[in-house]
């Protein structure tokens, strides 16, 4: 099937279109830009700078994918957004190009679906199947671990790390990481208890889920410290390997500042 693009949408000459790539009505695709096969720009879609797209994306309209990032310090220097297969990409989206400050890199992985009027802000990383609710903005520097999910109306802070199979409550203020397995909500956010619905959704064993409740209790209920709570656990044996990947995280997590284990460079 061949690529269509509508009479009055403008694509570059010098832009890469795959095979079966759908351009809609008034959608803008600037020269630097690669789209996978299958992927379909609905229509009143703005893709610009350098931006690579995979198969099988769909994109609503108003999307803008790769301005420039909102930041004082960029300095036109070449930046990307990368993109890979079957996300949803919902009306109003904007995903901005990396800055210097890092890998010039924001990054979109697989199968997620960002709702409508998301942020993504320069040199996010955002991994495989996370749900992004409306509205939700993401400061630079973000990283979304798989299965991540974050309801509407939520403010990221720069630097956090979002792991894998937590829940963000909608209207949160998310200062600090937030933890796998967790759902956390609040301003700031806090973890409340194990994200219950993804565990028993993806098909994590009742042992595992007995687990990450034990260690939450100890944590974020009784307030033992970590290394208190790992000798626990241990003694009775439920210190399984997600239970492992927590801990492994918040010792990460307090290497940085402020909660937020990726801001290494600030930290004092």
């Amino acid at each position: 099937m061949a690529t269509s693009i509508a009479a009055n949408a403008w694509v570059d000459p010098r832009a890469h279109l795959d095979e079966e790539v759908e351009v809609g009505p008034f959608s803008m695709i600037g020269p630097d830009v690669r789209i996978g096969r299958g992927t379909r720009l609905l229509s009143h879609v703005t893709v610009m700078g350098r931006v690579e797209i995979g198969a099988d994306n769909v994109i609503y309209p108003n999307a803008v994918i790769g301005g420039e990032p909102q930041d004082v310090s960029y300095d036109g220097s070449d930046t990307r957004v990368v993109i890979g297969d079957g996300n949803v990409i919902r009306e109003g989206v904007t995903i901005h190009r990396g800055s210097q400050k890092e890998d010039g890199l924001t990054q979109v992985g697989d199968h997620n679906f960002l709702m409508a009027n998301c942020h993504v802000a320069h040199d996010c990383q955002i991994s495989n199947h996370v749900t992004i609710a409306n509205g939700t903005l993401l400061a630079g520097h973000v990283h979304v671990h798989d299965h991540a999910n974050i309801s509407g109306a939520v403010a990221v802070h720069h630097f956090v790390t979002v792991g894998r199979y937590s829940f963000l409550g909608g209207l949160s203020r998310a200062l600090h990481d937030i933890p796998p397995y967790m759902l956390c909500e609040g301003a700031p956010a806090r973890p409340r208890c194990i994200n219950i619905v993804a565990l028993r959704r993806h098909d994590f064993s009742r042992e595992t889920i007995d687990c990450l409740a034990a260690a939450h209790r100890l944590l974020y209920r009784s307030k033992v410290d970590a290394t208190h709570a790992v000798e626990i656990l241990q003694s009775k044996d439920q210190m399984c390997p997600e239970v492992e990947e927590l801990f492994e995280f918040l010792s990460g997590q307090q290497a940085g500042k402020h909660g937020r284990g990726r801001e290494m460079r600030r930290a004092a």
